[in-house]
């Protein structure tokens, strides 16, 4: 079993900062890739981010230039700094991973976070 625990939401004024983690653990064998989603009220999930185990990485287009995506393979741990955040990044923050066990290869979600960014 894989469990994805993700932390760092919150509110925040736009313009401000946020930094979401999410830790992976369990019987985890390698990851393939880790990746944020997000979904607002009404809308679709969307991809915010995403980082392969060999440091690549893709992000949405509308947060490019103001998220940056970061992990730490040691501990299957990702990060979303967040930058000049605005009220349309309002939205349930949902980690994800592409995780190999010794069982099977399959992708896990994390129980989501909320942002608000708002005055």
């Amino acid at each position: 079993q894989v469990q994805l625990v993700e932390s760092g939401g919150g509110l925040v004024q736009p313009g401000g900062s946020l930094r979401l983690s999410c830790a992976a653990s369990g019987s985890i064998f390698s990851i393939n890739t880790m990746a944020w989603y997000r979904q607002a009220p009404g809308k679709q999930r969307e991809l915010v981010a995403s980082i392969t185990s060999g440091g690549s990485t893709n992000y949405g287009d509308s947060v490019k230039g103001r998220f940056t995506i970061s992990g730490d393979t040691a501990k299957n741990t990702v990060y979303l700094q967040m930058n000049s955040l605005k009220p349309e990044d309002t939205a349930v923050y949902y980690c994800n991973a592409d995780v190999i066990t010794y069982v099977s290869n399959r992708d896990y979600w994390g129980q989501g976070t909320q942002v608000t960014v708002s005055s």
